[in-house]
């Protein structure tokens, strides 16, 4: 008996002596940088990787519904851990469906590793499918990925992967932090290579040692504490940075010598304890008036970690341009002002060490933040649950323990205004690129790597876009809390419409739905409830708080309720009864 075999494809030597194929050897690379869990959706042209982590068994493969939530398990997990992020995805739609997800990362300075299939080198140009070399009339990934990451490159060969993955870590950690991509063709990841030798020593936990980060300029740190000591008030503004750096700490150092206030931007709640007194709010598009009034009365604007972006610059621009303002992170802020660049983790330290040592008292200000939303009281049709009452229950079941992840529209809008983050958890809202959706893969990639509850607060729009990632919820067991406002509407969409474009289209109003009986019907093991109150949310939280494993509730709220969002805000002041809303209502 003949075989016919294809004279141009040799067959790897499965027992050539000192050789590995090379996933194999990424795959044991990523567990030796302290990588637990690969995230991602399986393909042939990924299949080997997923492959060499089932066997290696150090890193955990798991499996999504979408390379978008993949892309936002793995963003997830890098903002909890502090570890790098990694998403596998094939090729073709699911190399492309990365996009927004590292189009997130890349705008919140999240480190993650995209590792795409690619087909066979031998097929590029001729037609091969889902071909994406640039050859041949067929567009080149390299240029897709290249403007969404910090470094970007083809593995031509399978050796060429032990020089382009150690820069690739590098780059996705580094100064900024940001994705990083390899494009990996089927048959190089089939190679064998030969295992090189070790150039770096992992520390006790796995990582690699990092690398030191050089001294804060002197010129710039002279600078900036000549300006900070020469203060009698201080507002600081703190971002994501801060907790990108895990400088809270430093933070709070800092502001106590200073005797300032602090404010954090949007998605940043999380990095200054909300309980403090020195607590302003949260500045910015979604925030508080009282950053405005201290920012009014303070002599400098300290900003720590932020380059202090339009959703966090909105209702402040007047008062910032009568303000000293001083940056420290290490990218230039968007408003003037005096900058120390570098590792904010060590600029904080060394302004506080060229202050007095102790600290000053805080001046009055209006806080503590606000128990209910501004404007008139949404309108009441005895289905429906008010923002404030919800988001006062979420606050009154959430542990302090537990990682927060809040998505899009009106219920972020009400979640970052009202609820205040966990002071021992993340409290994370993407809005670097404000993706709808991005709460639920996050929310899961957060959980499976820290074991600990986590909330997800997400609109009915935002399930609709990603909801299923609840499967992988219950696949996995992961402790997450899907808790879904269901307004059932683009509501932030129609409330544009009626008040910035003259009426309300009823393409953004939805026909009702039951989210929670249709989640009970498809997951019957998930715990699923349908709250019709502020009481019965409190008590479903609850009872997940007691279970190990996903739990999903469903709220109803009123479309027509104007969330805590400065655009709408004129509107508010002017009205004289919730009945003036009720065009929203009538789509």
């Amino acid at each position: 008996m003949t075989t016919t075999t294809d004279p141009t494809v040799t067959p790897p030597d499965p027992l050539a002596a000192g050789t590995v194929r090379m996933v194999d050897h990424l795959a044991g690379e990523l567990a030796r940088a302290g990588v637990t869990h690969m995230f991602g959706v399986g393909g042939a042209n990924i299949e080997d990787l997923y492959d060499a982590v089932h066997r290696g068994g150090a890193v955990r493969g798991i499996v999504a519904k979408h390379e978008f939530s993949a892309v936002t398990m793995a963003d997830g997990y890098a903002r909890t851990t502090g570890r790098l992020g990694v998403v596998a995805a094939t090729s073709g739609g699911g190399a492309m469906n990365l996009v927004p997800g590292l189009a997130e990362a890349h705008a919140s300075r999240v480190p993650v590793l995209a590792l795409v299939g690619q087909p066979p080198t031998g097929q590029e140009g001729r037609g091969a499918f889902q071909d994406s070399s640039g050859k041949a009339g067929s567009f080149d990934a390299r240029e897709v990925f290249a403007p969404l990451s910090r470094f970007c490159a083809r593995v031509e060969d399978a050796d060429a992967l032990v020089e382009l993955l150690p820069r690739a870590m590098a780059a996705a950690r580094a100064d900024p932090p940001g994705p990083a991509v390899l494009l990996l063709p089927k048959d190089v990841q089939q190679a064998r290579i030969r295992v090189p030798g070790r150039r770096t020593s992992p520390t006790a936990d796995g990582t690699y040692t990092p690398v030191a980060a050089a001294r804060p300029d002197d010129a710039a740190l002279t600078a900036v504490s000549r300006a900070l000591r020469g203060a009698g008030r201080v507002l600081v503004i703190a971002g994501e940075g801060v907790a990108a750096a895990d400088a809270r700490a430093e933070l709070a150092e800092l502001a106590g010598r200073l005797g300032a206030w602090v404010a954090v931007t949007p998605d940043a709640k999380d990095v200054f304890d909300n309980l403090d007194p020195r607590f302003a709010g949260v500045a910015g598009v979604m925030g508080h008036a009282n950053v405005a009034d201290c920012l009014q009365r303070a002599d400098v604007c300290l900003l720590a970690g932020t380059r202090l972006p339009s959703l966090a610059r909105d209702g402040l621009d007047r008062a910032l341009a009568t303000t000293s303002v001083v940056s420290l992170g290490p990218e230039p802020p968007f408003v003037a002002g005096a900058t120390l660049g570098g590792d904010l983790r060590q600029a904080l330290r060394a302004v506080s060490g060229r202050l007095p040592p102790h600290s000053r008292p805080c001046p009055r200000h209006e806080g503590p933040l606000p128990t209910a939303l501004p404007g008139p009281p949404p309108a009441r049709d005895g289905r429906t649950v008010p923002y404030a009452q919800a988001v006062a229950a979420v606050r009154a079941a959430l542990p302090q323990d537990a990682h927060v992840f809040v998505d899009a529209g009106n219920t972020g809008a009400s979640a970052v205004h009202l609820l205040p983050a966990p002071r021992h958890g993340r409290f994370v809202v993407a809005v670097g690129m404000g993706g709808m959706g991005y709460t639920f893969g996050a929310g899961i990639g957060a959980a499976l790597a820290t074991g600990r509850r986590t909330y997800v607060l997400a609109g009915d729009g935002a399930f609709f876009m990603h909801g299923m990632e609840v499967h992988t919820a219950v696949q996995y067991a992961a402790p997450v809390t899907f808790v879904v406002f269901n307004n059932n509407a683009h509501a932030m969409c129609a409330l544009r419409e009626e008040f910035l474009q003259g009426g309300v289209r009823s393409d953004d109003l939805f026909t009702r739905t039951d989210l929670a009986a249709g989640v009970a019907a498809a997951f019957p093991s998930l715990p699923a409830t349908g709250a019709a109150d502020a009481a019965g949310l409190r008590e479903a939280l609850l009872r997940a708080n007691a279970g190990d494993g996903p739990a999903f509730v469903a709220l109803e709220c009123d479309p027509r309720e104007i969330p805590p969002f400065l655009p709408f805000q004129s509107f508010t002041e002017n009205e004289e009864s919730p009945d003036a809303r009720g065009s929203v209502h009538a789509g």
